[in-house]
Parts: structure tokens; C-alpha cells; sequence
């Protein structure tokens, strides 16, 4: 319960389902997707929820020159790290000179062939979540933290076997990201978000000119829904008003991502009743007493025991992943276990706070350089406001299928945060005629989920078992589905392509 207006009491349905993961699984990303998320709570609290827009004038002052920085970010080894042949590189872009506001970035260069590989940018959500927390160590980057907090494991399915792969930790707040004007963790919003992480990508590919006109790709998850399609719509934008290409971008990937409110909020309870996770009458209770449209500024209280009911019956459950067990021991262990990429350890946030707080590990990082007055976390505690938040992003998928990208949206089919449901009645309200019908795909010699492609360009695709995070939950099938992604070619529809 967030407020009492009136007599009616004003509830973000979304926070209250989420904070059982608050309880059981310490500070995951789906705290920070709760706030000021919801309709109802963003219209009361001044959150700005209309269509996205991007600045006219881009402030060419931003840009900086870039020589010699990229060695100076070279990682040349970090510790505890398994010997590997490809490079790395971490650093600071600053996107505000004037305000001190600079962006923290981990770069994997591909495993082979990388002269000729796609760039790929990984964002994650939140907002104010880390995708060097997520993303790259505990998703898709090429390591893994062992349960001593000290020493890494390979990720044979790391997504830079198929693209030179690239993390920013956005926006000024997150991570090792700062900013010298602390009001700006109060400012932040989708709009300045977009416009830095555009600002930290036309500077860092002068760092990297050897990327400059590579084929670009973003991907990201949950509350990337929003920054993902937000990017592509300012990297058009500056494409289009320059008349060239600035910044080639092909196309957008997004998984168990928030694009709009209110499919999004009756999709989760949907999928929670029909996993058996909320009762008939819970479900119906809710969709009698609150309403999830835009239009929505207050809901009664009946609401709100409707919603604390379900909140009570999921409230030991990882909604991330319905099936998963829970961390019991938050906490490193003395010895490292042995690392699994088949069994996704719960207490792997615990491993990584552990390990990215080591000045060690930080050095060769080239991280912390300012020496924050915060320990590094992977949600941000900073991040107490948001400005702005759009209840829908479909305009700019439009956009994007309109102006030839290729768009891809998946979804783990065991997350019940942002579940399959919500995202497939968010598509159905796109109203896309179908191109190729529903039909499983393949890999190893199993169904890796189920596909659609809808006319214009844009493929629905589910990750069978995987929550949330789907890399960390099925690695090889996520493998599977980026490679397809980036080849522009349609997920195996047969058991004979098994190894693809």
C-alpha cells in the first residue's frame, strides 16, 4: 500500500506482488522495476507517462575526444579469471561534462572472428539495475562468479561467441556509474536515459572507431523494454535529421519486457492463476475491483485486500522463475562450489556483490576510479525518483518495424513478473497479422519453446524453462535464439537442425 487519497487507497499492484523477492532474495532487479511502475501509482505521483520524445537539438559539446582511452581501458586479466583469447575492456564515458556525469561500460570482444561480428548492446532494466550484475555475470557475458565471491568460471554459452558484446551500466547511479551532481539520481527518467546512453554510444564508438559502421544490434530485458526501443527510436532520429548513417542499427531484441502497462499488469495475474499460484477468486476479485487501464488515477480499497490476498499466497515464491528454489544462504562460502551453467544458482546476486566490491577486482576494471561513497550493488539505492515513464512503448515498435528493423521479443515462459501472457496480449494489442503461425523450435533435439512471426519484421518467440533472466536459466537456448536473431534467419522449426 503506497498511499491513502480520499478515502481510497492508491496501490501499485506490481510492488506489492514483487516484494516477496525483497524478502527471500535480497535486492533484485524486480524492486527497482516496481518503482513508480504502475499506472495508478505514476498518476498520482506526477510520473510523466506520455508517448516518448526525443530531444530536437543534440548537444554536440557532449561529444569528447577519445584518443588513446581504449588502451587505457584495457582489462588485461581479472582476478581469479580463467585464461581466455579474447579482449576485454572497462571504463567511464562521460555523457555531462558540466555535471560530472559519467557512464560505467564492460566490453567482451567476440571469441573468434571479431573483425567481422555485429556490435551487440546489453542493457538491463530496473530501472536502476546493473546489466554488469546481471548481464554480464550472471547472464550472458563470458563469466560466471563462483560461490567464493573471488574467482570466475567460463560461460561456454556466452552470447559474445555470436556478437562483440557490450554492458553499460545506465543510467548515473547504477553500478560504478555516477554522477558529480547527486540531484541527478533524483532526475532520472526514460527521456534523459535515452539521451545519455546515445550520448555514451557516439563517444565510445570514437574510443572503438574500428565499430564505427559495424552492424549495431540492442537487446535487453525487462524495464529495457522501455530504454531498448528508446535508443532505436533516438538513434533514427539523429539518422534521419543528419540525412546518414550515424550509428547502423539493424534491429532490437527484448525479453520478458515491459511495453505496455496495462496488458502487462492483467497478463501477470492471469499467468499467476493459471499456474496456481492465485485462486479463481483472487483473480476475479482483482479483475472486479481494480482497474488497470490508463485512464485509472485511484483504486478502492477492495482493491487493495484483493491485491494483499495474492500478495500473501505468492509471498514464498520466486516470481522470477515460479519454479525455482529460493537463496537460503546469502552469503559466499569459504571454497568455491562447483559452478553449474545447467542449475542456476539463487544466491548468485550474493557471488557477484561479493566480487565486484573487491578493490582488486575494481582496479582491473578499471572501476571506481572516484572512489564512490557507496558500495557497488546491482540495484541501485540512489535511484529514488523517475521522471518519466511511457504506459506503453508499441509507438516505437512501430516505428522500428516501420523503418526495417528487425525486431525480436522473447519471454521465458516460467518468469511470472513480466510472464509470456503479458507480453502476448501486449502484442495482441498491436493487432499484427500473422505471417508464420505458432510452432515449436528446436534445439539439441528439444523444443526450446515456441515462435510466431507477425508481418512487418518483428518475432515473438518463448525460451521453454527459463525465467526472468532467460540466459541464466537456459544458457544454450538463449545461444540459440541470439544467433538466429543476429543471422536474420527464423528459429528451427524441425528436429533435424538439432545442434543449431
Amino acid at each position: 500500500m503506497r498511499a491513502i487519497h480520499r478515502g481510497f487507497v492508491i496501490v501499485s499492484s506490481l510492488i506489492l506482488i514483487s516484494c516477496f523477492a525483497v524478502q527471500t532474495e535480497g535486492k533484485k532487479k524486480g524492486e527497482a522495476l516496481n518503482h513508480l511502475y504502475h499506472s495508478t501509482l505514476k498518476t498520482i505521483s506526477g510520473v510523466d507517462t506520455s508517448h516518448f520524445r526525443t530531444p530536437e537539438h543534440f548537444d554536440e559539446s557532449k561529444l569528447h575526444p577519445q584518443g588513446g582511452l581504449k588502451e587505457r581501458d584495457r582489462i588485461v586479466k581479472l582476478p581469479g579469471q580463467p585464461e581466455v583469447g579474447f579482449s576485454q575492456y572497462g571504463g567511464y564515458v562521460t555523457v555531462d561534462k558540466s555535471a560530472g556525469r559519467a557512464m560505467y561500460y564492460y566490453f567482451a570482444e567476440a571469441q573468434q572472428s571479431k573483425e567481422s561480428l555485429p556490435l551487440l548492446l546489453w542493457l538491463n532494466g530496473g530501472p536502476g539495475c546493473s546489466s554488469l550484475a546481471y548481464g554480464a555475470m550472471q547472464e550472458l557475458g563470458p563469466f560466471r562468479v563462483h560461490s567464493d565471491g573471488k574467482t570466475l568460471y567460463k560461460n561456454r554459452f556466452s552470447w559474445n561467441y555470436a556478437a562483440n558484446v557490450l554492458f553499460l551500466e545506465s543510467p548515473a547511479g547504477v553500478g560504478f556509474s555516477y554522477s558529480n551532481t547527486t540531484s541527478d539520481y533524483k532526475t532520472n527518467g526514460d527521456r534523459r536515459t535515452a539521451e545519455d546512453n546515445y550520448v555514451f554510444l557516439k563517444n565510445w564508438l570514437e574510443r572503438f572507431p574500428e565499430y564505427k559502421g559495424r552492424e549495431f544490434y540492442v537487446a535487453g530485458e525487462s524495464y529495457a523494454g522501455h530504454y531498448v526501443p528508446q535508443l532505436a527510436h533516438t538513434i533514427l532520429y539523429h539518422n534521419k535529421k543528419a540525412n546518414k548513417t550515424i550509428i547502423n542499427l539493424k534491429g532490437i531484441l527484448i525479453g520478458n519486457a515491459v511495453i505496455n502497462d496495462e496488458t502487462d499488469t492483467i497478463g501477470m495475474y492471469d499467468y499467476a492463476r493459471t499456474h496456481a499460484l492465485i485462486s479463481e477468486e483472487s483473480l476475479h476479485n482483482i479483475k472486479t475491483q481494480c482497474n488497470f487501464s490508463s485512464n485509472a488515477t485511484v483504486q478502492p480499497v477492495e482493491c487493495a485486500v484483493a491485491l494483499n490476498e495474492t500478495y500473501r499466497d505468492i509471498f514464498y515464491v520466486n516470481i522470477y522463475n515460479i519454479y525455482a528454489p529460493l537463496c537460503t544462504h546469502p552469503s559466499t562460502t569459504s571454497l568455491p562450489k562447483k559452478g553449474s551453467l545447467t542449475s542456476f544458482d539463487p544466491c548468485s546476486d550474493y557471488y557477484g556483490i561479493a566480487y565486484l566490491n573487491r578493490p582488486d577486482v575494481q582496479e582491473a576494471m578499471n572501476a571506481n576510479v572516484t572512489k564512490l561513497t557507496h558500495d557497488w550493488q546491482p540495484c541501485s539505492d540512489l535511484i529514488v525518483n523517475w521522471l518519466d515513464s511511457p504506459e506503453t512503448i508499441i509507438p516505437l515498435l512501430q516505428e522500428c518495424m516501420a523503418n526495417g528493423l528487425r525486431v525480436w521479443i522473447f519471454s521465458g515462459d516460467i518468469d511470472g513478473r513480466v510472464p509470456v501472457t503479458s507480453t502476448e496480449y501486449s502484442l495482441k494489442a498491436m493487432k499484427l497479422p500473422v505471417k508464420t503461425k505458432w510452432h515449436p523450435w528446436y534445439i539439441g533435439g528439444e523444443v526450446g519453446g515456441f515462435t510466431e512471426v507477425y508481418k512487418g519484421d518483428i518475432t515473438f518467440a518463448t525460451v521453454r524453462g527459463a525465467g526472468h533472466q532467460v540466459p541464466s536459466y537456459q544458457p544454450l537456448r538463449a545461444l540459440s535464439l541470439i544467433k538466429h536473431f543476429l543471422n536474420g534467419s527464423q528459429l528451427p522449426d524441425t528436429k533435424r537442425y538439432i545442434y543449431s
